[in-house]
């Protein structure tokens, strides 16, 4: 509810001489904020309303409320947050930083180009993978930061969460009892499911002050480099979240605007540097959660009447069938994807992991990645010859199939990325899928040498040190007869991986112990 009239600081805030400039000033409202854009800068305001969640409603609130919010954020967009501001009254004269009572406080911001907010990016088609590289990078190394919080268990916080979302809903008319009620107790039933994992992680500092609000809107490109901003300083309670939970918004929302693929990369690369495998299995439930809050937040919004409620409806729909589709349980896979350098692995293995199991797609597992991280290096860093030798790949092999088997054993699924020219490195990954009893394809792509020597010379960038020399040695080894299905790899990804797909969903787990053939 609206607690304040603010229109006369409005008024003043839209004056472009309040701010000592002469231009236009555009003004942005969101259900809690109003940002005024002129010039170079652009001024934030928090608007007077009290809620379950926030309190605004006094001036002194409201001013405590904007020095939260450059603290924290200055934490994850430096440069972005300049100062905050007093406004205050001396007789009828608003002003700026005087002496006088309190009215209100203002936040400067640097103003910048709206088109590298990351929602309209994706709108655009500008997303790449380098970015969204970053972004995953980004967010790893902010929770790695984040302040580590204690208040009870982890399903408890997460139960918390859902008390809220069945409450949100109960206010809205856009969907029937019975569909909430059986949404509602499929989430009850999923958090039951994961009560144990949910509060080991607690109990192991996974449970953090975050970001709270990870949506692609809420990340800009800002000096060159992705930068979150506008996170939930209003509600500590709120933002203090298991941090996979702060990344399943992210990767629910670009899922929902049809990134499948860029939600397993984040995904993937996010884990690569978080060494967070244990939590891998809870994604899809924490994503289901977070489109469910969209759902009834975005119906709730039809209940105040937006001026385009159909619009409205339509989108709170959207997320509630995903997060219906997320809470749908997906049984475990291993698939394994070798071939010689320039065979184009790791193109293949992207494209299909988003295809394999529960959103956001299957976990890769990659030997260059784990090659390099062996060695404490960045997955772009070339490593001398003798990271090559036959004992540090042995381990790399034994890392991937402990690593799959550790995943499987979770009841994820699992894309294995290596070449796999070694018999006993194929039987190894193997027997990590029957000893969990779970379905196996394995794959060998094939191509003609002259392709693979020019994709070698060719290759530039990425976590592969493969050079024409190595392949050359490659050539010469010969890897034996195999049971794996051999593909062609010069044809269109989307081809390969479509026959992949449909290979892999026919396959069946093999008993334990018993090696089973992929041909």
């Amino acid at each position: 509810m609206i607690t304040e009239n603010q229109d006369v600081v409005v008024e003043m805030l839209k004056n472009p001489a309040s701010y000592g400039e002469v231009g236009p000033v555009e003004t942005i409202e969101t259900h809690i904020s109003r940002i005024f854009l002129v010039g170079r800068r652009a001024f934030k305001m928090k608007r007077a309303v009290k809620l379950p969640y926030v309190d605004f409603s006094t001036p002194a609130l409201r001013l405590a409320a904007c020095e939260r919010e450059v603290e924290l954020n200055s934490r994850t967009a430096p440069g972005l947050y300049l100062d905050v501001h007093r406004i205050t009254r001396t007789g009828a004269r608003l002003a700026l930083d005087e002496a006088g009572e309190l009215v209100d406080a203002v936040i400067e911001m640097v103003r910048f180009d709206q088109s590298k907010l990351l929602d309209r990016m994706a709108a655009a088609g500008e997303l790449t993978q380098a970015l969204m590289t970053g972004v995953a990078r980004m967010i790893a190394h902010y929770h790695r930061g984040a302040e580590v919080i204690h208040a009870g268990s982890g399903s408890a916080n997460i139960g918390g969460v859902l008390e809220i979302n069945a409450a949100g809903f109960a206010t809205s008319h856009v969907f029937n009892g019975k569909e909430i009620e059986m949404l509602n107790a499929a989430l009850r039933d999923a958090l039951a499911r994961h009560a144990g994992l949910l509060d080991r992680r607690e109990a192991a500092g996974r449970v953090r002050r975050c970001h709270g609000d990870l949506h692609l809107r809420n990340i800009c490109v800002f000096d060159g480099e992705p930068r979150l901003f506008d996170c939930i300083e209003f509600n500590d309670q709120i933002a203090t979240v298991d941090v996979l939970y702060d990344l399943a918004f992210l990767l629910m929302d670009l899922w929902h605007r049809g990134f499948p693929q860029f939600a397993n990369l984040v995904m993937n690369r996010y884990l690569d540097d978080a060494d967070d495998e244990d939590g891998f299995m809870l994604l899809p439930f924490f994503m289901a959660v977070r489109a469910a809050v969209r759902a009834h937040v975005t119906a709730t919004q039809v209940e105040e009447g937006s001026q385009d409620p159909t619009k409205l409806i339509a989108e709170a729909r959207s997320y509630f069938q995903l997060a219906q589709a997320l809470l749908a349980e997906t049984p475990p896979r291993l698939v394994a994807i070798g071939g010689l350098s320039g065979s184009g692995k790791t193109t293949v293995a992207e494209a299909l992991a988003p295809r394999i199991g529960a959103p956001p797609g299957a976990r890769i597992v990659e030997s260059d990645r784990i090659r390099k991280a062996m060695h404490g290096v960045a997955a772009e860093t070339r490593l001398p010859d003798k990271a090559y030798r036959p004992g540090v790949s042995e381990r790399v092999y034994r890392q991937i199939a402990w690593l799959a088997e550790l995943i499987l054993a979770e009841g994820g699924c699992v894309v294995a990325d290596a070449v796999f020219d070694r018999p006993e490195d194929r039987d190894r990954v193997e027997r990590a899928a029957s000893g969990t009893n779970v379905p196996f394809a394995g794959f060998l792509l094939a191509a003609d040498p002259s392709v693979l020597w020019r994709r070698v010379s060719e290759r530039k960038g990425g976590p592969s040190d493969a050079t024409v020399d190595i392949l050359s040695r490659q050539l010469q080894r010969s890897g034996g007869p195999s049971s794996w299905r051999k593909i062609q790899a010069d044809r269109d990804v989307a081809e390969i991986t479509a026959e992949m797909q449909t290979f892999a969903d026919s396959a069946t787990a093999a008993p334990a112990g018993i090696k089973k053939t992929g041909s």
